[in-house]
């Protein structure tokens, strides 16, 4: 993978996990929809409404190479030219590039994953591998905020789910982190400080 497409995946890898935010909103984020300056960027969410993804200095960090000089248009590109027909809302006037689709996103993902799904595994077998989703990065930044001690309120929001339900998949801490969390409220490790 070239350097500049590596650069452009790992800055959608970060955003999604530091935003939570879900993949195809993300991939539908324009340049002007960003707020760098308040980590944070505009996005259409499901039935339309207009609400706000909110991210970290790793990504502020990576934003202005992947932006470089161009100020509207979609964010995240494909390699090529944009084919004839392609919705003009998905192409960049500046570059001619359309916008990178959930489904070709979803792919260079799960093959750039596919050592790290699998541990064990052998690198001469990584074409027979399978590796993580998009849906991943949400899901992992959810649980390591429920881990972490978010409240559930503030996981409402930062999910930008509408029920607690629609939630309880995400916040499922691990077996490491219920650990923590009782020894952390042993009376006997609070007497030992």
């Amino acid at each position: 993978m070239a350097a500049g497409r590596l650069a452009a995946e790992k800055t959608f890898w970060k955003m999604l996990y530091e935003s939570a935010a879900r993949a195809d909103e993300v991939l539908c984020l324009n340049v002007e929809d960003l707020y760098p300056q308040d980590k944070r960027g505009r996005i259409t969410a499901k039935g339309g409404a207009i609400e706000w993804i909110h991210w970290q200095s790793g990504t502020v960090q990576l934003l202005p190479r992947l932006i470089a000089r161009r100020t509207r248009g979609p964010l995240f590109l494909t390699d090529r030219k944009a084919p004839a027909g392609t919705p003009t809302l998905d192409v960049c006037s500046e570059t001619g590039r359309a916008r990178l689709s959930y489904r070709r996103a979803e792919e260079i993902f799960e093959e750039n994953t596919r050592l790290l799904a699998n541990p064990l595994a052998s690198p001469e077998d990584i074409e027979d591998l399978n590796g993580w989703t998009l849906h991943r990065l949400r899901h992992s930044a959810l649980t390591h905020d429920a881990e972490g001690g978010t409240s559930t309120p503030m996981l409402l929001a930062r999910s930008r789910h509408a029920s607690v339900r629609s939630l309880e998949r995400y916040a499922r801490p691990g077996v490491d982190a219920v650990a923590r969390h009782v020894a952390e409220r042993d009376p006997a490790a609070r007497r030992k400080r």
